[in-house]
């Protein structure tokens, strides 16, 4: 098996080789600059885990919205 030290995987923001080791703070990412650009994406919900839609009281028409 492969020491963990040893783990080179692709940045998930900039795909470049980085080392999955315990000493790289921004692990997966290659930077804390990949780490924060990941972050915005979340935040700006450019990404998305997939499931179902989560019904709102929206959705109900029994409910009057008007």
């Amino acid at each position: 098996m492969t020491d963990s030290k040893d783990r080179i995987v692709s940045c998930p923001t900039c795909k470049k080789e980085t080392r999955y080791h315990a000493n790289n703070p921004s692990r997966p990412f290659c930077s804390e600059r990949c780490r924060l650009i990941d972050l915005g994406e979340w935040a700006e919900e450019g990404h998305r885990i997939p499931g179902k839609r989560v019904p709102t009281e929206f959705d109900d028409p029994e409910i009057d919205t008007h």
